[in-house]
């Protein structure tokens, strides 16, 4: 068989695979619309889990590389999600990195709704203005995020997945502009924060402002020429700006982890965590008495943090992660030993693992 008959028959299977594409996307706008219909949380994720381990088991059994296959797949997953109408609402502009993390849980095709606070992403998500929210959890450097802590406490959503995503900060400025030119840099506090010895060495005047991307559009709009906005290099893109310099961070190790917010959280996968915040008893031993009960049933916690409990002064909650799901018999178990003894246990959500960046 000649080349030019093996290329046309490359053209026929492209264009099977079109068209059993454009058949899923109906399919799935249909499922999209009986989901409503039921009122039922537009994504699945444990539905979505067995398909993706459905066509990498096929893929082994054709010998085809099932992570080419599962890459595909999670595309083909995310442009069915697009079709149901599945919005996901983060805090910042456009170009933030909590979009970023959301592109990179949900996929490319989701609609994604800035929020100027933390606060809009909750409302946003209870009010069934979106289908999900994405809210920042914690940074590998600088620790939690403690509003996004106290929403939790104070909200009836449900933490229904995680992610992580690596921070890359970038120096961008107007096209034209140079490092030598820039007096003036702004950018969320915590970026400014990461990126201090590339600072001191520039020696610009430091402006905190709410948001990384936003500070590029900012400078973009306002036509500041000697400014500078500390974001992520997709930011430049967006708003058509010129990279100064990249990976200004002071440390490569940069991590955020996100929550994913629905009005439900998420079936066992088999491979899971659960969050949970509770209060204890003013007395020696309260602490050690509840974490035994964990302990005691080999469940494996993966953090624990204390916050102020806001209404009395020296008391506080304790937000906890330990592997596991919530329906998991042994860890059911644990959270109902864990009500015994607790002033209050609030299961804020189970979810699967974060794969890892």
């Amino acid at each position: 068989m000649s080349l030019e008959d093996l290329r046309k028959r490359i053209d026929g299977t492209d264009a099977q695979i079109v068209r059993l594409i454009a058949e899923r996307m109906r399919i799935s706008r249909s499922i999209g619309e009986e989901k409503k219909t039921q009122g039922r949380q537009l994504r699945d994720f444990e539905r979505e889990r067995r398909v993706l381990d459905q066509v990498k088991r096929l893929a082994r059994e054709l010998e085809v590389n099932e992570d080419d296959v599962e890459a595909v797949f999670r595309q083909i997953i995310a442009a069915s999600t697009s079709v149901q109408g599945v919005v996901v609402a983060f805090q910042g502009e456009i170009g933030a990195y909590s979009e970023e993390a959301a592109f990179r849980f949900f996929g490319n095709s989701i609609h994604v709704r800035p929020c100027e606070k933390l606060d809009d992403v909750f409302q946003a998500v209870q009010k069934g203005e979106v289908s999900f929210g994405i809210v920042p959890i914690e940074n590998s450097l600088e620790g939690s995020i403690s509003r996004t802590y106290d929403l939790l406490l104070d909200s009836m959503l449900k933490v229904c997945g995680e992610t992580e995503l690596r921070v890359i900060h970038s120096l961008i400025a107007n096209p034209g502009a140079t490092l030598d030119s820039i007096k003036t840099v702004y950018s969320h506090p915590q970026a400014l924060g990461q990126c201090q010895a590339f600072l001191r060495h520039l020696g610009a005047e430091l402006v905190p402002t709410y948001d990384t991307a936003g500070s590029v559009k900012m400078i973009k709009e306002k036509g500041i020429t000697d400014g500078g906005a500390i974001a992520g290099a997709r930011a430049a893109d967006i708003y058509g700006m010129k990279i100064i310099a990249r990976e200004i961070e002071d440390n490569p190790n940069n991590f955020t982890r996100f929550f994913i917010l629905a009005r439900e959280d998420s079936p066992p996968t088999g491979n899971d965590k659960t969050s949970i915040v509770f209060s204890v008893k003013h007395r020696p031993g309260a602490l050690y008495e509840l974490l035994k009960e964990l302990a005691s049933r080999s469940i494996n916690l993966t953090k624990i943090e204390s916050r102020p409990t806001r209404q009395k002064p020296w008391e506080y909650n304790f937000y906890l992660d330990f592997e596991g799901h919530r329906e998991d018999p042994t860890a059911r178990e644990a959270i109902e030993s864990l009500e015994e003894f607790a002033l209050f246990v609030k299961v804020l959500g189970s979810y699967p693992r974060a794969k890892q960046p």
